[in-house]
């Protein structure tokens, strides 16, 4: 996969799925801005980038602030020249079960996981559409799908984000730009590490392949989305679960 020329944008991607989909991007030869609330995470990932030789810049930004998307989408322009791909992966956790959840649990939530998106597609589908080019991949979930206790907030926040995936797919494609999303299962990372052997076993015991998913996993799924190889898929939620949930 190309991308040789495009110019990517990564929210949330100081660490994990974001910091792995920025450097398979960077990879591919796309310039990548790497957007994160800390800014010192966000460095890391342009570090890694620049030592495999790619080109990228660090932007610090709150997703949940229409301002700062923004700001960010215009300093990814201005800095590397354009936007071809937005890859919407900022999230947070806030995990109660629902008699015990706040409302500023919930709020918290929703403005991250799902307004962020919304205010960075907003911001970066203006220069898309007028290029008449653009690549938009939401990081979703399983628990999206299938719903998880303890996780209200989280399960409604990525399943409105299928939602939003669909409908932003068919407003924008008379203007070659889609919009896909992904919905990883569970993927190998310091919560799942954590996890007590018998849980942990308990949960590869559920899925057909037999381990976890790996962050790499999930960016090979968000560069195929982001290629030219995926011109004719849109409005698509791309499951990335190792056969949990079929």
């Amino acid at each position: 996969m190309d991308f040789e020329g495009r110019v990517a944008l990564v929210t949330g991607g100081g660490q994990g799925i974001g910091a792995s989909i920025a450097l398979r991007l960077a990879r591919g030869g796309a310039c990548v801005a790497v957007s994160d609330i800390n800014p010192a995470n966000a460095s890391e990932t342009v570090k890694a980038i620049q030592a495999i030789g790619g080109k990228a810049i660090a932007l610090r930004a709150d997703v949940s602030s229409q301002a700062d998307a923004e700001k960010m989408a215009e300093d990814a322009v201005t800095g590397l020249g354009g936007l071809h791909i937005l890859v919407n992966n900022a999230g947070i956790t806030r995990d109660r079960l629902l008699l015990r959840m706040t409302e500023e649990d919930w709020d918290s939530v929703m403005a991250v996981n799902l307004k962020g998106a919304f205010n960075s597609t907003k911001a970066a589908v203006k220069v898309m559409s007028k290029n008449r080019y653009g690549r938009i991949v939401n990081i979703a979930s399983i628990v999206g799908l299938t719903g998880n206790p303890g996780q209200a907030n989280y399960s409604a926040s990525k399943a409105g984000l299928i939602g939003f995936t669909k409908t932003v797919a068919r407003e924008f494609a008379s203007r070659d730009v889609t919009c896909n999303a992904i919905a990883p299962g569970f993927i190998d990372t310091a919560m799942t590490r954590a996890l007590p052997d018998k849980a942990r076993e308990s949960l590869i015991a559920r899925i057909p392949l037999g381990r976890l998913g790996t962050a790499e996993d999930v960016a090979e799924a968000a560069a195929f989305l982001a290629s030219d190889a995926a011109g004719y898929i849109t409005g698509h939620v791309l499951s990335v679960n190792g056969g949990m949930s079929m």
